[in-house]
């Protein structure tokens, strides 16, 4: 006997005791899956980042110092951060849970010749599977036999439409297919049967299907690692060297000059404080953190936080077509009549009475509770004009229906009237040519249909055509061709696009993204779905001249091509990396198993959660929860605002640090009281540190958010005209808080109320860098009216401190403050407003612009 049987022989199937040897010997047919991410395991992935290293060492050290306070606030601000991402994370994988199938689909196996129903995982090699309309197909399967089959195919292929299949015929070869196109006798793990019936055996199972296959191909493929952790990291090193040897040089300048070497060590700790990097960590981890939590109020979710700012440079948007810029459902959106008169359905419309003929024969050759994504759709408008008579007439039975066949791509369906002795109601609909076949039309008739056809499918339109007859005799023929049939008419087919895709292109389009259409459909229907949702015009180029290419072709191609048509999954691949070889930030949305190769490879890959499959969602970095193509605005959106409320708070990190840095070396250089101790710097990080971690991550979009490019891949955060401009703003603060120190001083101001003092003037004065850094370019009174309640608070809880120290004595003492009298407040709050408007109007003229090249 061959390996396969026989569709002639009986079907007996594995024995038990087989099929449970080859399951211990094979393993469960099942996707291998990723390791879990515990709460544990992200938080010991958190504490691995050197940045918050950093952080609890800092506090460390502060504690060995004896500086309890310092040392608490560094590490409870780095738990705060570990618990703020490992909370977020968990919240991830919790979700990404909900969304996998704990439990494999069922599988109606034949074993020991008979039917049983087993779990999908339990399905192996050698199993004879039976398949009907509905089911998933649980394993790579040859068909033995077949009535009718039509298979759903687009998690593997992208093709929105199913495909036809047929049984595989005696003595042929076997050989290895792959999904896609019709009459093949092969059904692929993860499709849908849409139509007819079948039994099949499983030639491949779990890593060995062809889904599989596609799974294991992601563990070979390297994720971008975040290009702003890198700078960060970099940045906090810089800063550490500088802070550690402007330290020992101020420890053995004081030493030298005043001989007291104790004082001198407390001075340079100070010092070293006022020029620690650890707001660096701090604001990219809340920023991202805190913008994986926005962004999942808007239904995205966030596998990598990283990822969000990554996404607001994205210059190339590659995305799949079916499922995600359609909604991956056929609609009528064209009925056209022998005599070429035209009517495209519109909701809530009625269609004209000429139509109903066309409508009501369509309907009637479909099943009357189909899968077909195509009958869903006539009997959906049949509905929707139910009150025109359209649906299948009340009383009427089918009483008998012929399928497709290969020489024969139509339907026909007999209907039996309500009433006695009325002739039987044929109806037939199928490829075009078929039903041309069909009706016997003459040479003329055939020129026009095909005419028709052509101008339909140009649009991008899959085209049935639909015939009627009556019929009295006593048997049914043995072909449908022996039925008188007369030609009604066209039906064109689409599959929408989703209501929020223009506008996402459009403004896609007005920041700077190029959107690219990666699909497997024909260049036709590409084409057609191009140009509704407003991609750039051009050539449409296929898979088979893809094939024909080498990278560096592929990659000088891409630079002008938005949209690829039948295009295989490796190919997907070709087009992601030949963008980055071109030095493009590549985003590629999908929701089928054939995107994951190329989601993985991407820099940031976005899957759909609803119809995506659980390989794609592994494979990505942002999930889509709602699978709305427009999503992915908010989303950029988001990462751009990231982007840049980070580059505020770097800004303001840098230009405060010159103040306090400077009032803590300026005593050290010419021999006046120490001004600032641990203390101090303490209180001042207590309010820097929240400012820069959760006022600046609050700022709403600039206005221009979305209509400008995007920012060079390798644009550094801090381009030198910014750090230049902060230092500008930073040396205007100390010298005004310098020159009332000085001045205070030579009038013989006493020093604790010299301290206190110059203490308020720098706060207010940290308080105007706050409110100058919150906007690139709106006026101050432009960014008033943004609502900030973090601001609020925080402002609010530096007031109500700064009043405790100067009027509670034992904070008083702490700090050693004196007494301030109101004019000397008076100074203080002018001194903030000098540096307030000063700076405000010097912000058009220096201040760099966000896409500053340097």
């Amino acid at each position: 006997m061959s390996q396969f049987p026989e569709a002639s022989e009986p079907f007996t199937g594995l024995t038990e005791a087989e099929a449970g040897a080859r399951l211990q010997r094979e393993g469960s047919n099942e996707l291998p899956q990723p390791d879990r991410r515990t709460p544990f395991r992200i938080a010991v992935e958190v504490l691995r980042e050197p940045m918050l290293m950093l952080l609890l060492i800092g506090g460390l050290v502060y504690l060995a110092l004896g500086d309890l306070k310092e040392a608490i606030i560094l590490v409870v601000f780095a738990t705060m951060s570990i618990v703020i991402t490992v909370v977020q994370e968990s919240r991830t994988e919790r979700v990404l849970d909900a969304l996998r199938d704990l439990t494999s689909p069922r599988a109606l196996v034949i074993r020991d010749s008979e039917r049983k129903r087993i779990a999908g995982k339990d399905v192996v090699r050698g199993d004879l599977i039976v398949l009907s309309e509905g089911d998933r197909v649980p394993a790579d399967a040859i068909l033995l036999q077949c009535q009718d089959l039509q298979a759903d195919e687009s998690m593997l292929t992208g093709e929105s439409v199913p495909v036809r299949k047929i049984a595989r015929k005696i003595g042929d070869a076997v050989q290895a297919g792959r999904p896609g196109g019709d009459d093949l006798p092969e059904v692929f793990s993860g499709s849908l049967v849409v139509r007819g019936t079948a039994t099949a055996q499983v030639t491949s199972t779990g890593a060995r299907s062809e889904i599989g296959k596609i799974g294991l191909s992601l563990a070979v493929l390297e994720t971008e690692p975040p290009r702003l952790q890198a700078q960060i990291r970099r940045l906090v090193r810089l800063f550490a060297v500088v802070a550690v040897a402007v330290s020992m040089l101020a420890v053995l300048l004081y030493g030298t000059m005043r001989g007291g070497w104790l004082d001198a060590t407390l001075a340079g700790i100070a010092l070293g404080m006022s020029m620690l990097p650890e707001e660096f960590p701090v604001i990219l981890t809340v920023f991202m953190a805190m913008g994986a939590w926005r962004i999942s109020l808007a239904r995205v979710l966030t596998r990598r936080a990283a990822a969000i700012e990554t996404l607001g440079a994205a210059t190339v948007l590659c995305t799949d077509k079916t499922g995600t810029l359609t909604e991956n459902r056929m609609t009528i959106v064209e009925l056209r009549l022998r005599t070429e008169e035209i009517h495209r359905p519109r909701d809530n419309a009625q269609v004209p009475e000429s139509f109903h003929a066309l409508m009501e024969f369509g309907v009637l050759a479909c099943t009357l509770d189909p899968f077909d994504p195509m009958e869903k759709a006539f009997h959906a408008l049949g509905r929707a004009q139910s009150q025109d008579g359209t649906q299948p007439r009340a009383g009427w039975t089918l009483i008998h229906a012929y399928g497709l066949r290969p020489d024969l791509l139509a339907v026909t369906h007999i209907w039996r009237p309500g009433g006695p002795g009325q002739a039987f109601i044929v109806a037939a609909k199928g490829a075009p040519e078929a039903i041309a076949s069909l009706c016997h039309l003459g040479d003329g008739d055939r020129t026009a249909l095909t005419r028709s056809t052509e101008t339909m499918a140009s649009a991008g339109l899959r085209v049935l055509g639909v015939a009627r007859a009556r019929y009295a005799g006593p048997e049914w023929p043995a072909s449908p061709r022996e039925f008188a049939f007369e030609f009604v008419g066209l039906v064109g087919l689409a599959d929408p696009l989703r209501p929020s895709v223009i506008e996402a292109v459009r403004q896609c389009r007005s920041a700077g993204i190029r959107a690219v259409m990666i699909t497997g459909d024909y260049p036709a229907t590409a084409k057609a779905i191009a140009r509704q949702a407003g991609f750039e015009s051009g050539e449409v180029v296929t898979g088979e001249q893809l094939a024909r290419l080498n990278d560096i072709e592929i990659a000088n191609l891409t630079k002008s091509t938005s949209v690829f048509a039948r295009i295989m999954p490796e190919q997907k691949l070709r087009i992601v990396n030949a963008h980055k070889t071109n030095g493009e930030i590549v985003a590629m949305t999908g929701d089928g198993v054939n995107d994951a190769p190329s989601l993985k490879a991407a820099h940031i890959g976005i899957a759909m959660g609803g119809r995506g499959t659980d390989v794609a969602r592994e494979a990505s970095a942002i999930v889509l929860l709602d699978d709305d193509f427009g999503s992915i605005v908010k989303a950029i959106r988001l990462g751009r605002r990231i982007y840049d409320n980070l580059r505020k708070a770097v800004s303001f990190i840098f230009a405060v640090h010159v103040p306090i840095a400077g009032l803590a070396l300026l005593p050290l250089l010419f021999g006046l009281p120490i001004l600032f101790g641990p203390i101090h710097i303490a209180f001042l990080e207590m309010v820097i540190d929240p400012v820069c971690s959760l006022v600046f991550e609050a700022e709403t979009d600039e206005d221009d958010v979305m209509d400008r490019p995007p920012r060079a891949a390798d644009s550094p955060l801090f381009s030198a005209r910014m750090v230049a401009w902060s230092l500008l703003q930073g040396a205007l603060a100390f010298a005004l808080v310098a020159v009332i120190f000085v001045l205070a001083l030579r009038s013989g101001m006493p020093e604790r109320e010299v301290r206190a003092l110059a203490f308020f003037s720098l706060v207010t004065v940290v308080i105007s860098l706050i409110l100058v850094n919150r906007s690139f370019s709106a006026s101050l009174l432009t960014a008033l009216c943004r609502p900030n309640r973090t601001l609020m608070a925080v402002l609010a809880a530096v007031m109500a401190i700064s009043a405790l120290t100067l009027l509670w004595p034992p904070a008083s003492n702490l700090f050693t403050f004196g007494p301030l009298h109101p004019d000397d407040l008076a100074l203080t709050l002018g001194a903030g407003l000098v540096v307030l408007i000063a700076l405000e109007v010097l912000k058009p003229l220096l201040h760099p612009r966000r896409q500053s090249p340097t």
